[in-house]
C-alpha cells in the first residue's frame, strides 16, 4: 500500500459567479472541506457579490481548519471584479494554512 497523499481536489470555477452558481459552489466547496483545495478560476469573466462573500468565507474558513485553498490561473476579470469590490488582491494568490 502506498502513503502518498492523495491529490489536491480541484474545483473549477464557471464563467458567472452569481446567484445561480453560489448553490453548487458551496456544495462543491462543502464536499471538500478539511483537506487542501484548489480552486481553478481562469474562465471566470463576472463576478457577483454573493460569491464574493463565499469565496472569502472559504478563504477564512480553510485557513482556520489548517489547510490551503489556492486559486489557480485567475483570469483578468475575476481579478479585476474582485478588487472592484475592494477585496485585497492578495487572497487570489495561495493561501496558506499557517
Amino acid at each position: 500500500m502506498s502513503n502518498s497523499p492523495s491529490p489536491t481536489p480541484v474545483i473549477t470555477l464557471p464563467a458567472v459567479l452569481d446567484m445561480r452558481a453560489i448553490e453548487p459552489l458551496a456544495a462543491g466547496l462543502a464536499a471538500v472541506r478539511g483537506q487542501p483545495v484548489a480552486l481553478e478560476a481562469s474562465a471566470v469573466e463576472r463576478l457577483g457579490g454573493l460569491c464574493l462573500q463565499l469565496l472569502l468565507s472559504a478563504i477564512k474558513t480553510w485557513k482556520s481548519d489548517g489547510h490551503a485553498l489556492t486559486f489557480l490561473n485567475v483570469s483578468e476579470a475575476l481579478a479585476e471584479q474582485w478588487q472592484g469590490f475592494g477585496a485585497s488582491p492578495e487572497q487570489l494568490v495561495a493561501q496558506d494554512a499557517a
